[in-house]
């Protein structure tokens, strides 16, 4: 990896310098090996962004998968089924149990009038493309919204530590909660693709002196992500435990907690065919799923 290569001629230029004065030359190397220890994880983290942008860019691909959600309202099980028209979502259990026989019933109802919908169809598009802006924009901000430190490393995986970088100015207020977050991410070094990114808000955020709202000091997101196909990368968990008077992410809640597992390809191509899957088949996903554990 470049990262061994640099800091391995970093050493023998610091070789070359030779041995007089050594308290000065061991001061100079220090700060130099930690300079160049920067450098490779910022690097690693910028290649890492820029493969993931590129790879959402070229993926095409379309999923089936059991979802466990959990937040304010309690502990629901869906079944999920992505088109590229939209994504159908079906719940089976609810607080540990199975839906009744008259509630799946009623499930089938909804999903029959929402796939035929088409304020509620648009209204997914919207929201989902609106979440995909503001996912990449997180993204692109990550290797200079941080200060990062190689934490650890072995043959497969890298970790790096970030905390905020007191020269980066967030251009949003989302961003602002963002760049007040440390913690860590881990790398898959093959392919340099995100494994899990750790995150705790390290200071309260505070909106218009607070007056509009505030994010508490404290507050943490964990996401985990695992490849279910060849070059593939899907989030297999993700945790969200905010605490304020606001929340600026549409898409999230301030305690909640979503697990995804049983990928497989998805059997349709229309919603309407993806609404017929899930009506017929309401308890278990098919047998030829591919389990993903978010903690192998």
């Amino acid at each position: 990896m470049f990262a061994s290569k640099r800091l391995g001629w970093l050493g023998v230029a610091l070789l070359a310098a030779g041995l007089a004065g050594a308290q000065e030359v061991g001061a100079r190397e220090g700060g130099a090996k930690q300079d160049a220890q920067k450098q490779d994880a910022y690097e690693l983290v910028r290649v890492a962004v820029q493969t993931e942008l590129d790879a959402n860019r070229n993926d095409r691909s379309r999923w089936e998968y059991k979802d466990v959600y959990k937040g304010a309202s309690g502990e629901k099980v869906s079944r999920v089924i992505e088109t590229d028209k939209g994504t159908v979502k079906k719940k089976i259990e609810e607080n540990g149990r199975p839906l009744t026989p008259e509630e799946l019933q009623q499930e089938d109802a909804r999903i029959e009038a929402f796939v035929h919908d088409e304020r509620e169809l648009a209204k997914q598009r919207k929201d989902g493309l609106q979440d995909d802006r503001r996912a990449e924009n997180m993204l692109r901000m990550l290797p200079d919204a941080f200060l990062w430190t190689v934490k650890d490393e072995d043959e497969k995986t890298v970790t790096l530590a970030f905390v905020p970088n007191p020269d980066f100015d967030p251009p949003s207020m989302e961003a602002r909660v963002f760049a007040a977050m440390a913690g860590e991410i881990l790398l898959d070094k093959q392919q340099h693709r995100i494994r899990t990114l750790k995150g705790r808000l390290i200071r309260d955020v505070k909106f218009g002196m607070g007056l509009f709202g505030r994010m508490n000091q404290g507050g943490t997101f964990d996401v985990e992500r695992r490849e279910v196909a060849p070059g593939i990368w899907q989030i297999t968990e993700s945790h969200v435990h905010m605490q304020g008077h606001a929340l600026l992410f549409k898409s999230i809640g301030e305690q909640e907690d979503e697990v995804k597992s049983e990928f497989r390809r998805s059997p349709v191509d229309t919603l309407e065919q993806a609404a017929g899957v899930l009506k017929g088949e309401p308890g278990s996903l098919n047998a030829n799923a591919v389990s993903v554990s978010a903690k192998s």
